[in-house]
């Protein structure tokens, strides 16, 4: 994990977390990643969680040998990168703090003092020179909280970037889907709303040289970049990753879940190159999250619920626009014991959506599938295929 010999790192490993943020379930750990630079100044980057703080400024320790830190550099002040924060003060209280202003107002919240003495307040082109090298500092409000900064090495040419290009799972354990599935499901449960923001970063940065990308979770990157700034160019664009189908169902007796999987077979049939199949209720949410975010096409197949839309289909569509669902194509499956009403409580929880094409054909199921249903998936199929 160490980016060169005057870039180390120093973050730590977390095996006993179930849910991160108390929502996402991470069954492959969580890191947390800080790293320091030893120069004429030494610049530590980051704290961690608040549990890990003895073991951080322990590698800290062993990394400084026998040195004192100049700076302590603070990218985010969410509570997993910042807890140590007065920690390290207490350690080390001859270190200026550097942030953003607003990171400053939360350490006030947080701590009970903005550590006036101790201040450097950096934003958008602000630098610090170390001695060889320099740290050039980018605004990057809202990815994903307001007082978010990055940070750009001129001499090692190193991104450090925030929670930007992090993932789920700890450094030491393998990943056996690679860096992607974890990495999409983070940004879309995670930042996803923020897409705009993104972009005005990935702006920023596209002038950089840059040989290594330091996230402030998951694993140090420093081959085959272009891929990682590509895919979220794609991301944070609301862009289509990879070509096929996701649908998304609900079933309280098990009939949606036949129509649901009819329509798939019929899909896969007819070409289809990939057909993602979820069951709200019984799926990591933020899985299905990241599949109706990776593909171009949705469709949404649900019972009917006091009138309404079943509530875990409910609960999922609103994850998805207030991560600004867009650029889609969406179909509506409904089911219905005697008055199916879905199709149209589903459209209207995607009113406010924008750039999101509804398909014409709506297949409306009574409780059982019949051989008119599956007709119409056959048109819905030839439909979302066209």
């Amino acid at each position: 994990m160490n980016i060169s010999d005057s870039i180390r790192y120093a973050g730590v490993n977390d095996h006993e977390i179930d849910l991160f943020e108390g929502q996402f379930e991470v069954p492959l750990g969580m890191a947390y990643n800080s790293y320091v630079i030893l120069d004429e100044k030494i610049a530590v980057m980051d704290s961690v969680d608040a549990n890990f703080g003895e073991e951080w400024l322990s590698n800290i320790k062993e990394i400084l040998a026998g040195k004192n830190p100049d700076y302590l550099v603070v990218q985010h002040m969410e509570m997993d990168h910042s807890s140590n924060i007065k920690k390290f003060i207490d350690i080390y209280p001859e270190s200026k703090i550097v942030a953003s202003k607003m990171a400053f107002m939360m350490m006030k919240s947080m701590f009970g003092t903005d550590f006036a003495d101790k201040q450097i307040v950096v934003g958008e082109g602000s630098t610090l020179e170390l001695g060889k090298h320099t740290l050039s500092f980018i605004a990057a409000p809202n990815v994903h909280w307001p007082e978010v900064i990055m940070t750009y090495d001129s001499y090692d040419k190193v991104l450090f970037s925030a929670d930007g290009f992090g993932k789920f799972g700890a450094n030491d354990v393998i990943d056996p889907e690679g860096w992607a599935c974890e990495a999409r499901r983070y940004y879309f449960g995670i930042v996803g709303k923020f897409g705009a923001n993104v972009q005005t970063v990935l702006k920023k940065v596209a002038g950089l040289e840059i040989n290594v990308i330091a996230p402030l979770h998951g694993p140090v990157l420093n081959e085959n970049l272009k891929y990682y700034l590509d895919i979220y160019n794609t991301w944070s664009s609301y862009g289509v990753e990879s070509e096929g189908v996701c649908i998304s169902y609900t079933s309280v007796y098990g009939h949606t879940k036949q129509v649901a999987e009819k329509l798939a077979e019929i899909l896969k049939s007819k070409g289809c190159p990939k057909v993602a199949l979820n069951d709200l209720a019984r799926e990591d949410i933020y899985e299905c999250v990241e599949d109706a975010f990776r593909y171009g096409k949705l469709v949404l197949a649900t019972t009917t619920y006091n009138g309404g839309v079943f509530p875990k289909m409910k609960e999922f569509i609103e994850h998805l626009t207030e991560r600004n669902y867009q650029n889609r194509t969406v179909a509506f499956i409904e089911n219905g014991s005697w008055a199916p009403m879905a199709n149209k409580g589903m459209a209207s929880l995607f009113e406010q959506s924008k750039n999101l094409k509804i398909l014409e054909t709506k297949v409306s199921v009574k409780i059982s599938m019949t051989t008119e249903n599956i007709s119409a998936l056959e048109t819905l199929a030839d439909e979302i295929l066209k």
